[in-house]
């Protein structure tokens, strides 16, 4: 599209903005789903600075038109709307948003993904009712935190996630849609946000969510404890790169929701 062609202001109507995985991305999901020791030719791939640098430059670039990236799940939504209520809606970041890579087979027979890379809780709140709520779903599963602790989107302060979080279950239950409140998952550090010591952060915002989901008549699922280490990280047999999960991660992951939407 030229840039004559660009939609300026309100307009009727905007095209969907689906994710197109550059051969970068296409390396790197293989690199974090992977089990056993990465080869060097893949490890050449994820790690060349200059296929990075392409890759945060679009990242940067679709924000500055579309900081929630409404665009992404736009044309996903209309076919959800026209082929009638999903079971459940997964929405969160990156751990969401690859899950549906690692198991495609669990997100069928009305179970969708709505996650997407590097997000945090505001812009997952602006998302919440085009990409759930409008969707009618019996229950949705929030999975968030890690990037609001990383300040991906900026400093913030541990009120801001929670309202976030709150104004999420508030708008949830008031559409009568059952809530799945996913605890934040083990990371001990993170390679975008390196000065960041996570951990006791993790706790903190864990124990909220526990409580606020027992106290608001939640579903609590407690994907920490599954998780970590001793020393409260993310075992390398759970990951590749600290944070994510890789398949085997998320072997553990699925039994815990699939009980928790039995609920």
């Amino acid at each position: 599209m030229t840039q004559a062609q660009t939609p300026v202001g309100m307009v009727d109507r905007l095209d969907p903005t689906p994710r197109r995985h550059s051969p970068f991305e296409q390396a790197l999901l293989k690199f974090l789903l992977g089990s056993g020791p990465a080869g060097p030719e893949l490890i050449a791939l994820v790690t060349d600075p200059e296929a990075r640098a392409a890759y945060t430059a679009a990242e940067v670039g679709q924000r500055s038109r579309d900081w929630p990236f409404l665009g992404l799940y736009r044309g996903e939504n209309e076919t959800v709307r026209k082929e009638g209520c999903p079971k459940v809606v997964f929405i969160g970041d990156s751990i969401t948003e690859i899950w549906r890579y690692a198991d495609p087979g669990f997100f069928t027979n009305g179970i969708i993904g709505r996650g997407i890379s590097g997000q945090t809780t505001p812009q997952t709140l602006i998302r919440f009712y085009p990409d759930v709520v409008a969707l009618r779903p019996q229950a949705v599963h929030i999975l968030c935190g890690s990037n609001d602790i990383a300040g991906n989107t900026g400093a913030t302060t541990p009120q801001d996630y929670k309202n976030n979080i709150l104004a999420m279950l508030d708008i949830a239950q008031v559409n009568g849609i059952n809530v799945l409140l996913g605890s934040i998952t083990p990371a001990a550090g993170f390679t975008h946000s390196p000065q960041v010591r996570p951990i006791a952060r993790i706790a903190e915002l864990n124990d909220w969510l526990r409580h606020t989901a027992n106290e608001r008549g939640a579903v609590f699922i407690d994907y920490f404890s599954a998780l970590a280490a001793e020393d409260r990280s993310l075992p390398p047999r759970y990951t590749n790169d600290g944070l994510h999960p890789n398949r085997a991660g998320y072997d553990v992951m699925r039994p815990l929701v699939v009980e928790a939407m039995r609920v």
